[in-house]
């Protein structure tokens, strides 16, 4: 059994930093791509930023400059620091990995969300 577990989320105020975290675990082979998701409510979950093996990172222009995704492959956890957050970043932030598991079958796993609120 494959799963990832976020932690980090939580309130703060505009201007502020937040660094989340996501672990997977399980019997993984190798995980190729991990990224962040984001939902606000009423809106479709858009992609937030998404970082490669190697380490080449994406992310969304409205987090360009603020927001960075770095990941550290022997712990298995990818990582967002996000900074000068404002009242729009709020959303439930969620994990995902597309990993190949030890008996070679290909997943994309989720995290379960973590809820970060950017208010005064």
């Amino acid at each position: 059994q494959v799963q990832l577990v976020e932690s980090g989320g939580g309130l703060v105020q505009p201007g502020g930093s937040l660094r989340l975290s996501c672990a997977a675990s399980g019997s993984i082979f190798i995980i190729n791509d991990m990224g962040w998701y984001r939902q606000a409510p009423g809106k479709p979950r858009e992609l937030v930023a998404g970082v490669i093996p190697g380490g080449s990172t994406n992310y969304a222009d409205s987090v360009k400059g603020r927001f960075t995704i770095s990941r550290d492959n022997a712990k298995k956890t990818v990582y967002l620091q996000m900074n000068s957050l404002k009242p729009e970043d709020t959303a439930v932030y969620y994990c995902n990995a597309h990993l190949v598991t030890v008996n070679l079958v290909n997943l994309e796993v989720w995290g379960q969300g973590t809820l970060v609120t950017v208010s005064s």
